[in-house]
């Protein structure tokens, strides 16, 4: 399935794990139905979400695999291919793109940063080698460095690049890169809290750990709002903003693998250095999730 860009609700994936630490591929199997059963327009494995900083390269293959057979094209598959090594995220991409991604995920390179060059030959030379779609990925908050507006506009150019994710959460960055968008070069909010403000600018919708726990509530709340029932949409979104903003309590993943567990998906534990959130957090999160009917 090609992934011809996409609007709608794409959900980042969690791993499961087994209490032994393994990935826990039934599980995961049971979550892929359920995302595609509820109307998720796309999937995405390994980005933060998926815990990936803690897995083996096998793991990271052996996840996409797997996803890719599951889902066998009734949604787009997005995959983490990104690394703070440049030849690093090349072999990644040219492997994934090889075992059937239908696009990829970018991240800015973390921890060694880079300057505005570097950080544009970054994404730039792995756009060159691959012929599935990138989408870059700004999250200054996990990666120390934001990709500069300057990057921005130069790669919204390049012809293999088709959007960005924006998480930030800095509607003033959102809207300065904002003018960018247009028919090949797509924004995506990464902060499930807002959403709808920039689908206002002109996002296409959410990569979404808020989907993890509602799915088919996230896709309605995108679809609404990008069919012009904006109204309800809001209605929607301001519903559920408590559970949106109690799944970051926590470090991500902690707080949307506890719900998952609460919910009896059985996802399994975390992987150190993540770990179980605080009992007042668990209390707090379970009373959100009642709430929202979901226990």
């Amino acid at each position: 399935m090609k992934f011809d860009q996409l609007k709608g609700s794409i959900v980042a994936m969690i791993t499961p794990f087994q209490e032994d630490g393994s990935v826990n591929f039934s599980v995961l199997t049971d979550l892929l139905e359920r995302q595609i059963a509820a109307g998720t327009d796309g999937i995405l494995v390994l980005g933060t979400t998926g815990e990936y900083p803690t897995m083996s390269h096998e793991e990271d293959a052996s996840v996409v695999a797997h996803t890719i057979r599951v889902v066998n094209g009734r949604v787009p598959v997005m995959v983490g291919s990104g690394s703070n090594c440049t030849a690093t995220q090349i072999e990644k991409s040219l492997e994934y793109q090889d075992m059937g991604a239908d696009a990829l995920l970018l991240i800015s390179p973390y921890y060694n940063k880079a300057n505005p060059e570097g950080m544009y030959r970054h994404f730039a030379e792995t756009a060159n080698r691959v012929n599935i779609p990138c989408i870059l990925y700004n999250v200054p908050g996990r990666t120390g460095c934001s990709i500069p507006v300057s990057v921005v506009e130069k790669l919204s150019k390049h012809p293999n690049i088709a959007g960005i994710k924006e998480a930030s959460g800095d509607m003033s960055y959102a809207m300065k890169i904002a003018h960018c968008v247009g028919p090949s070069f797509a924004l995506y909010s990464g902060n499930d809290d807002i959403t709808l403000p920039l689908m206002g600018i002109g996002g296409s919708g959410v990569i979404s750990v808020y989907a993890n726990v509602m799915p088919a509530m996230c896709h309605q709340i995108v679809s609404d709002y990008l069919s012009g029932n904006q109204a309800q949409a809001l209605a929607n979104h301001l519903k559920y903003l408590r559970l949106m903003n109690d799944l970051f309590m926590e470090v991500n993943p902690i707080p949307v693998k506890s719900a998952l567990n609460m919910m009896g998906l059985n996802v399994g534990p975390m992987r150190l250095p993540l770990c179980e959130m605080s009992p007042e957090h668990t209390a707090a999160l379970q009373a959100t999730l009642k709430e929202a009917g979901l226990l």
